[in-house]
């Protein structure tokens, strides 16, 4: 009974000491959990807007041409609820720490409405994606198999989603967006990178996408490839961080698993193939081969 004791008051010792060191000015000591975000009703939100654009694989009962609209609206409802509020508590609680615009009465609800309008287009695009992997994977059996089973496929329709959201000027929701699909996929995409139709990662995982890469049409990237910036530090800087970090990916490229190619300068050409682990600062020309040390191939010569 008396180890027992010591043990609850150590324990209580303990609780005293965290509480304490909420006290200093540490950054994460930020208490204001009422007007934040919340990480769980995003991700809720955003579970009900995927089965939207992919219906006859998420719901759980038949649907037919009469039913349809019913489906769809059983979703968008308390998707467009949920998510209206909590792009207010980001926007608002934003506003107030000084880092955005103010926004008027409801331009949350204007936001979520747009995106909405916008699904039939994403459903278009997204469409091209999934068909982009059943033509780049020969290993895949089917459409089907490709939108229950492929991280590609989650990770790609939650960045479109975040992308949608982050263009809107929505701050903090994107990154939460980004993060599930992060967290699920293994695929790290910035909301702000910008993807045309066609994109596929084969397996993916381990795949880096920095906020200002641009990507063209049907671009194939395999797994544990990272389009990034070349190292910067804030209190380094003499001036503002450069607008474009990151690369420039034009049409029908193909970069193999473990490449590395950095910087916002750095266009790699049309048509242009990257062998795997290679580490790229410069661009290179349409219908590039390269393989190595970022060494264009005897061929190419």
């Amino acid at each position: 009974m008396t180890s027992r004791l010591s043990g609850i008051q150590r324990l209580e010792q303990i609780i005293d000491d965290v509480v304490g060191s909420y006290e200093g000015g540490e950054a994460i000591n930020n208490l204001e959990s009422a007007a934040l975000p919340n990480k769980r009703a995003v991700v809720a939100a955003l579970n009900h807007i995927k089965p939207v654009i992919y219906m006859g694989f998420y719901s759980t009962r038949s649907l037919t041409p009469a039913n349809l609209r019913y489906a769809v609206s059983e979703h968008l409802y308390p998707a467009g609820e949920v998510l209206a509020e909590q792009i207010h508590r980001a926007a608002t609680y934003e506003e107030g720490v000084g880092r955005c615009a103010v926004h008027g009465a409801g331009w949350a609800e204007d936001v979520v409405l747009k995106l909405f309008s916008d699904l039939p287009k994403l459903r278009r695009i997204l469409n091209v994606d999934v068909l982009a992997a059943f033509e780049g994977d020969p290993a895949a059996a089917s459409i089907e198999e490709i939108i229950f089973s492929y991280p590609a496929v989650e990770a790609i329709t939650c960045h479109r989603i975040a992308h949608c959201l982050h263009a809107a000027g929505v701050p903090i929701i994107p990154r939460i967006i980004a993060y599930y699909a992060h967290e699920r996929t293994g695929v790290d995409i910035h909301p702000g990178a910008t993807i045309d139709e066609g994109f596929f990662m084969d397996h993916g995982t381990g795949v880096v996408i920095g906020e200002t890469a641009v990507i063209g049409k049907n671009v194939k990237l395999y797994q544990g490839v990272t389009l990034g910036a070349l190292s910067t530090r804030r209190t380094e800087s003499s001036g503002p961080l450069p607008r474009k970090r990151h690369p420039t990916i034009e049409d029908n490229v193909t970069i193999y698993s473990g490449a590395t190619i950095l910087g916002g300068e750095t266009v790699i050409g049309t048509g242009s193939v990257i062998g795997g682990n290679v580490w790229l600062v410069k661009s290179v020309p349409p219908g590039s081969k390269i393989f190595g040390r970022g060494k264009e191939s005897e061929e190419e010569r």
